[in-house]
């Protein structure tokens, strides 16, 4: 039997972050959804306000004999700018933050040990701002968020945000894909 890991990240719109884990070797899921509020089972129109807060996320389940954990954390903080506070691009608020809803004590020491080493190559020329906390709930995004981009891919978001990010994306990350 194959043990399956579960990490939460958010990385701006899950709709970005869900088309690009989507593709990598060892994925079995992604679920877009909410983390990390005070409201139970929010709608989007509620996380869009920003008072709920939480932050769009996805769910991701993976194999770690065929992705580690370290790698999924090259991707998310390759795909997305970890300095910015609150904003990713153009969507700006508490709901667009960076974060890791890490799911184990060694998620959490991994996590922390790449951001540091990240922080210290001098990457990015302003700090990471990521926060690293505890996962403690989640929810599904209603279901025309699920699999956004592989059921409507010539919808204007995603052409000019999304397809862009991903052929960045496929190239930088092409021998990890499922192809």
């Amino acid at each position: 039997m194959q043990f399956m890991e579960t990490v939460t990240f958010g990385s701006g719109c899950f709709w970005c972050t869900e088309a690009m884990f989507q593709q990598l070797k060892g994925v079995s899921s992604v679920v877009s959804g909410y983390s990390g509020g005070h409201v139970e089972n929010p709608s989007y129109e509620q996380v869009c306000t920003g008072r709920t807060g939480d932050a769009e996320v996805c769910q991701i389940q993976f194999d770690p004999e065929q992705i580690p954990f370290e790698e999924l954390l090259d991707v998310f903080f390759s795909t997305h700018d970890p300095t910015t506070l609150n904003r990713q691009g153009n969507d700006v608020g508490t709901q667009y933050r960076s974060v890791i809803f890490y799911h184990s004590e060694r998620q959490k020491q991994i996590a922390e040990r790449v951001k540091a080493e990240l922080g210290e190559s001098g990457t990015w020329k302003n700090p990471i701002v990521t926060e690293i906390v505890p996962f403690e709930k989640f929810y599904p995004a209603e279901d025309y968020h699920q699999n956004y981009f592989r059921n409507d891919p010539n919808q204007g978001y995603c052409r000019l945000v999304i397809s862009p990010k991903l052929d960045k994306f496929q190239k930088v990350f092409k021998l990890k894909l499922k192809i």
